[in-house]
């Protein structure tokens, strides 16, 4: 992509279901290989040697740069590998990061209504408006680099079984005034109890040094 359409550097940021066209000219095992080893070097250099500087410049990476440049390395990596896991996790963040209320509304409703100690494990405070669920999405990315890895994944799981439960009971409440509002929030819930159980599955791998 041309640097002329970043005025001022500023990020360009698209749909999940259009990164796929960046690869639409590369070699596929290419691209796997290219997205395993970035992805694992990245994670080895950085959890031997914590730089408190470094951590901080990836965890604010999407920020910066937009998601575009970690597309071009991880987006078409299956779910449960290592830069599948990077990825969704980086997604997850902007996520929160473009929209924190309604990330706040959604978890606020998650946690009232889901049946299970994620909350607990995402470890948001209660209430959690949208400073803090931005706050503990950074945490959780800064997990990635810093702490237990496994953790992080299970906490980003746990964070996302929460806003997909807030997100299906929003859609219920929508759907016989605002059926296209219940239908994207839907759509949404999938989305993310899909993540949820492709971040608990690398938690898995990771434990068992099974995460390619």
């Amino acid at each position: 992509m041309s640097d002329d359409s970043r005025e001022y550097h500023k990020p360009v940021r698209r749909p999940a279901e259009l990164f796929d066209r960046l690869f639409a000219g590369d070699d596929p095992a290419e691209v796997s290989r290219v997205a395993h080893s970035t992805a694992h070097a990245l994670i080895s250099r950085v959890r031997d040697a914590p730089d408190v500087d470094v951590v901080e410049r990836l965890v604010a990476f999407t920020d910066r740069n937009g998601i575009d440049d970690i597309a071009e390395l991880w987006s078409r990596s299956p779910a449960r590998t290592l830069p599948g896991a990077l990825w969704r996790l980086y997604l997850l963040q902007l996520m929160i990061h473009d929209d924190p209320q309604t990330a706040a509304l959604l978890y606020d409703r998650g946690r009232i209504e889901i049946a299970s100690p994620d909350p607990v494990v995402a470890g948001a405070p209660t209430p959690a408006g949208p400073d803090e669920l931005v706050a503990l999405i950074d945490t959780i990315l800064r997990g990635v680099f810093q702490g237990d890895f496994a953790v992080a994944l299970d906490r980003a799981a746990a964070f996302c079984r929460v806003q997909a439960a807030g997100a299906t009971h929003l859609a219920d409440d929508y759907e016989p005034t605002e059926p296209q509002r219940a239908s994207t929030l839907t759509t949404r819930a999938l989305r993310l109890a899909t993540y949820a159980g492709d971040l608990a599955g690398c938690a898995t791998l990771w434990r068992r040094q099974s995460l390619d």
